[in-house]
């Protein structure tokens, strides 16, 4: 069995897209139910925000898998199968593992190290825990993901990355400060919030929230005394700017040289890019993108902290992958320890039909010593093949253990899987 991902979330997709896609409470438990439908899904759960929708799964065949959980992602887009499918990716099994933890720790968030993205993680456990959709590979795995996010946000001061992105590149943007300023901010997620959040807090004159969907827009702009406008209007709204702020990621650019008639900042947080890097030669306007700013934030106290969350993943990754690769060993090592036990227990009664007479204290003695020796020829083998199940490679060390014994592995697999409780708050 291996862990399998398939998902799409704003480094991949358009905003457009990812609105397609996006799920309510009945659609999510709608989708979980269509995963373990799949007759190579054993476990299941999702995690679905606005920027992201992503299936996990425990799965006992790759291809036929990952084809039936992309074909789930494809109808609920509507889009057809070519169109959509480089929006997709798949992590497979340790880049799975990987994956989650940097989904945990906000690595992977378009406002890097926020911290609601921990919560959409716990939420995706209990849901799957309610469902009875997730076991013993999947509940281990998000315990520990919730765990490495915890650890990352407890040893460092990653949750201050993003609001420092965001004010150096309204530092660099707009040099004499954003009080009195109009501005402009295009897109509604995390990102917006926070760049929206950061010139309120600096003293904008206005705030406009330009969005595809002009609800969602609405929402934001009504918490900063803002308004809300349309994305057809985004022309319109920047002529009337002193600052634009764009965080939609949306395929292609958004904001032209065309579209820039007069001197103004321009601050560009998406990935994919939102604006045309042409806008920079324009007279009297100053862009700033996510490139630059990663520049400016190399060595920095924000910088540090990111590298450290990264130091901390990578980590967590390699001890987590070594335990299951240790504890993947552990049904043949308990075969081949019963084999013996069941040796030995042969053995002795042999004797006891041989030697009918022999003394209380005469047969224990025989077979505390049948049994040390059986222990001492065991010991070695069973801790090489745990160290060795820590080795990359083709072999399969307990693999072959079981074949030299004629082991039954999946005999005893029952007794070394336990469910791991959820955590408490």
């Amino acid at each position: 069995m291996s862990i399998l991902v398939v998902g799409i979330s704003h480094n991949t997709a358009p905003v457009s897209l990812l609105e397609r896609v996006a799920l309510d409470s009945d659609g999510v438990h709608k989708l979980v139910n269509d995963v373990v439908g799949n007759e190579h899904v054993t476990e299941a759960t999702v995690i679905a925000t606005c920027n992201r929708l992503e299936i996990y799964t425990e799965v006992d065949r790759f291809h036929g898998s990952v084809e039936g959980l992309s074909r789930l992602l494809v109808e609920r887009a509507g889009e057809g199968v070519e169109s959509m499918l480089p929006h997709l990716y798949v992590h497979y099994d340790d880049g799975a593992v990987s994956h989650l933890f940097q989904v945990a720790a906000g690595l992977d968030s378009m406002a890097v190290g926020e911290g609601q993205i921990l919560g959409q993680t716990r939420e995706a456990l209990r849901l799957g825990q309610e469902m009875g959709t997730v076991g013993p590979a999947l509940n281990t795995l998000f315990q520990q993901a919730l765990r490495v996010g915890k650890r990352t946000r407890a040893e460092t001061d990653i949750d201050r990355a993003a609001p420092t992105l965001v004010s150096t590149a309204l530092q660099s943007a707009m040099p004499n400060g954003v009080e009195g300023a109009r501005v402009v901010v295009v897109g509604a997620g995390s990102m917006a919030g926070l760049a929206t959040a950061t010139v309120s807090r600096l003293g904008a004159a206005s705030i406009t929230i330009v969005n595809r969907t002009l609800e969602r827009g609405e929402r934001l702009a009504s918490e900063y005394a803002g308004t809300a406008a349309p994305l057809s209007e985004l022309a319109a709204r920047i002529a009337e700017a002193d600052l634009l702020i764009t965080c939609a990621g949306a395929s292609g650019t958004l904001v032209t040289p065309e579209m820039v008639t007069g001197p103004m900042g321009v601050v560009d947080l998406a990935l994919p890019r939102d604006v045309d890097p042409a806008v920079a030669d324009l007279p009297g306007v100053t862009l700033v993108g996510l490139e630059e700013l990663a520049a400016a934030l190399h060595g920095t106290e924000a910088g540090q902290e990111v590298a450290a969350v990264r130091r901390i993943v990578t980590q967590e990754v390699a001890a987590f992958l070594s335990a299951r690769r240790q504890a993947s060993v552990t049904p043949t090592v308990v075969a081949l320890r019963t084999m013996a036990t069941s040796v030995v227990d042969a053995e002795m009664a042999r004797l006891d039909n041989r030697l009918p007479d022999l003394d209380a204290r005469s047969r224990a003695e025989v077979l505390q010593a049948v049994r040390r020796v059986a222990d001492k020829l065991l010991h070695e083998p069973t801790v090489r093949v745990r160290e060795l199940a820590n080795e990359q490679g083709a072999v399969s060390y307990e693999r072959a253990l079981a074949e030299l014994f004629a082991l039954d592995p999946d005999a005893v697999d029952a007794v070394t899987r336990s469910v791991v409780p959820e955590e408490s708050e």
